[in-house]
């Protein structure tokens, strides 16, 4: 049976990537049979990256079957995977995000978590000399995994290990980095297609602080005024996004690519009150700039209070 290799729902480039790249590895390298798969739509600048360098959209699936096997990359956590996800096979976890638990497998598996800015840039470390056989697409991804995961390097996320690998990927493709970011982050930027509620789920992960549960969109964008022209609509339609995913509180941060700094959407008492408590923030309106401000991993989620 072929192992599905998956990233987390709302797949960004890193979750739309970091399957392909390892499906590659896995059925080229290892002789193993593999596909990547998707649990949602690609966001637009995945969207760009599959366009970019000629990858077919891997199809999307709602679900797995008891048994299959897969391989879980750019997550451990099962909120943003399918139900049932622990009847599957587990056969290997790589991310780079904190160990939330809750995953349960069938013996013992392969497991790689670092502290690096993007599941791409570990698999880069594992997959070692066969680099050199992987093909342009898939180095192609796997450089725009590691520029999107870390703002071009502007992250806190971001690691001299991100650095020196994108430069080496780059180098081998003959990419200019700057200005193969800033065709990534234009078309992360084109949101003009997308409902409010599409909006706020794009990139967003599940949270519960102090007995509330959360929804953490990130919008990040190199032309914040885009979004926050909406957000009047934005802010009318967090009520209904939350009540069906079983929320308290859409919390919406708008990232400004270029300025380094988050705008959060303030429709209430109890989000004034968490960008007071969390950030510090004096709150006078319905949004608070939040300077230097651009890691949901890093600088938001940890932080959270209320």
């Amino acid at each position: 049976m072929s192992t599905l290799v998956f990233g987390h729902k709302s797949p960004d480039t890193d979750s739309t990537g970091s399957p392909i790249i390892w499906a590659w590895y896995l059925n080229q390298i290892k002789g193993e049979q593999a596909e990547a798969v998707l649990l949602g739509e690609p966001n637009t600048e995945a969207a760009f990256m599959l366009e970019k360098w000629g990858l077919e959209k891997p199809r999307i699936i709602d679900g797995v079957a008891e048994d299959q096997p897969v391989v879980i990359v750019d997550t451990n956590n099962p909120a943003e995977l399918p139900d049932g996800i622990n009847s599957a096979d587990i056969r290997a976890i790589i991310d780079h995000h904190k160990l939330v638990g809750g995953l349960e497998t069938k013996g013992p598996i392969d497991i790689r978590i670092e502290p690096l800015a993007c599941t791409a840039t570990i698999m880069w470390k594992m997959i070692g000399k066969d680099m050199a056989q992987a093909p342009t697409e898939v180095k192609g991804a796997m450089l725009s995994c590691i520029l999107s995961d870390t703002l071009e390097f502007r992250s806190p996320t971001t690691t001299q290990e991100d650095k020196a690998i994108a430069h080496d990927l780059a180098k081998d493709l003959g990419v200019d980095i700057p200005a193969y970011a800033a065709e990534m982050f234009a078309a992360k930027s084109d949101v003009s297609s997308f409902s409010d509620a599409e909006l706020l789920r794009m990139d967003s992960k599940e949270y519960e602080v102090g007995g509330k549960q959360f929804r953490v969109s990130v919008l990040e964008t190199t032309s914040p005024k885009t979004v926050l022209d909406r957000k009047d609509s934005l802010m009318a339609s967090m009520v209904g996004v939350a009540q069906e995913d079983g929320a308290d509180q859409v919390l919406l941060f708008v990232v400004d690519i270029l300025n380094e700094e988050a705008t959060l959407l303030v429709p209430n008492d109890l989000v004034k009150t968490v960008a007071e408590k969390s950030f510090g923030a004096t709150v006078s309106g319905d949004t608070v700039v939040l300077p230097g401000v651009v890691s949901r991993k890093k600088q938001i989620i940890p932080n959270l209070k209320v």
